[in-house]
C-alpha cells in the first residue's frame, strides 16, 4: 500500500521509494488538472485538496482506484519548444505519455509544474498540434505534434502566373535576383523590403544575430501570407525568403518582394506582410553583444490566434 508521503510499503511494513519516470509524473499531472477541485485518492500520490461534499474520495476521481489509473491506455505525444522557451525548459523537444482522450491544456498544466519559470510565461504563448495554430482544448491523439511557441521576432514558385517564391535558407540572400525571377513586363510596381542586421539594439552594439524556426510550421505561415496578400490587395505576386542561422551586421535577414500593377497596392501588401510576419511566423531571433545575449522581446500573438486564453 501507498502512505501519504508518496512511498510504498511492503508486507513487512518497510518504507520502499516509489520511482517517478516521466510517463508516470505527467500522467499524474494531468489527473491533478483534471481534478483540482476534488478530493483524490491518496494512492494516486498526489496532495488533495478538502472534499466540500465528503464523498467517498476513492470514487472522486476515477472508479478503481490506483489499478485502474495503471491500466489507463496511454498515447505519446511529441512536445517541441523554440525561442527562449527552448532554454527555460533546457531541450528543444521530447516525447511525453497522456491517457488518451487528453486535451492540449494537460501539456501545459504539465509543464507549468515541472518547469518553475513556465507559468509566468504561458500566458504569451501560442500552441500548434500539427503545425496548425490550436487551442487549449483541443483533443490531442496518438502521435500528435505540439508546439510550444513564445511570441515570435521577428517552397517553389506555383504553376502558371508565378506568385512569388516562399523559402527558408540558410546562405546569403541573393535581392536582385529574387526580384528578378518575380518581375514580369505587365507590372508597373516592384516593392522591395529588405530587412538587414543592423549593428546595435537600445543602446548596446550588437556583434551578430542567431535565427532559428519551427520550419515547416514557418513555410506554412508564410505561404499563407502571400495568398492573403494576394487576395486582399489585388498585387499579382509576392515573394518571402527568410535566413536561418547565425547572420553578420549588414547581411538580409528577411526579404520581401510585392509585383503589382499599381505602386499603392503593392505598398500596402509589402508594408502588411512584413508587419504580419513578425507576429506570426515561428521565427526567433537571438542577440548577440560584447556582455551576452539575449532572445529578442517579441510582439503580443493576434487576437486571432487562439490558446492564450485557455491557458489557465
Amino acid at each position: 500500500m501507498h502512505d501519504y508521503g508518496g512511498n510504498w510499503r511492503g508486507e513487512d511494513g518497510a518504507r520502499k521509494a516509489v520511482r517517478r519516470d516521466r510517463s508516470f509524473r505527467m500522467r499524474r499531472a494531468t489527473l491533478v488538472a483534471r481534478a483540482r477541485d476534488c478530493y483524490v485518492d491518496p494512492s494516486l500520490l498526489v496532495k488533495t485538496r478538502a472534499s466540500p461534499s465528503g464523498r467517498n474520495p476513492s470514487t472522486s476521481l476515477r472508479a478503481g482506484g490506483r489499478d485502474a489509473y495503471l491500466r489507463e491506455s496511454l498515447m505519446k505525444i511529441g512536445v517541441l519548444f523554440f525561442g527562449v522557451l527552448k532554454d527555460v525548459v533546457g531541450r528543444s523537444a521530447e516525447t511525453v505519455d497522456l491517457p488518451e482522450g487528453a486535451r492540449v491544456r494537460e501539456v501545459l498544466f504539465y509543464y507549468a509544474r515541472e518547469v518553475p519559470r513556465f507559468e509566468a510565461m504561458a500566458p504569451s504563448l501560442a500552441i500548434s498540434v500539427n503545425q496548425e495554430y490550436s487551442g487549449a482544448d483541443r483533443v490531442l491523439r496518438e502521435g500528435d505534434e505540439v508546439g510550444l511557441l513564445p511570441p515570435v521576432s521577428g517552397g517553389s514558385a506555383e504553376d502558371g502566373e508565378a506568385p512569388g517564391e516562399i523559402r527558408i535558407v540558410r546562405e546569403r540572400i541573393d535581392t536582385e535576383a529574387v526580384v528578378g525571377r518575380l518581375k514580369r513586363p505587365g507590372d508597373g510596381a516592384a516593392v522591395i523590403f529588405d530587412g538587414v542586421v543592423r549593428d546595435n539594439t537600445r543602446g548596446r552594439r550588437t556583434l551578430y544575430l542567431d535565427y532559428e524556426a519551427y520550419e515547416a510550421m514557418a513555410l506554412k505561415q508564410m505561404e499563407s501570407l502571400a495568398a492573403e496578400a494576394r487576395a486582399r490587395f489585388g498585387v499579382r505576386a509576392a515573394s518571402i525568403v527568410h535566413r536561418l542561422g547565425r547572420l553578420e551586421i549588414g547581411e538580409t535577414s528577411v526579404l520581401i518582394v510585392v509585383a503589382a500593377a499599381h505602386r499603392d497596392a503593392a505598398f500596402d501588401a509589402c508594408r502588411w506582410i512584413i508587419d504580419t510576419l513578425k507576429k506570426t511566423v515561428p521565427i526567433w531571433k537571438k542577440e548577440y553583444f560584447e556582455d551576452g545575449a539575449v532572445w529578442a522581446a517579441g510582439e503580443a500573438f493576434p487576437e486571432k490566434i487562439d490558446g492564450r486564453e485557455t491557458q489557465r
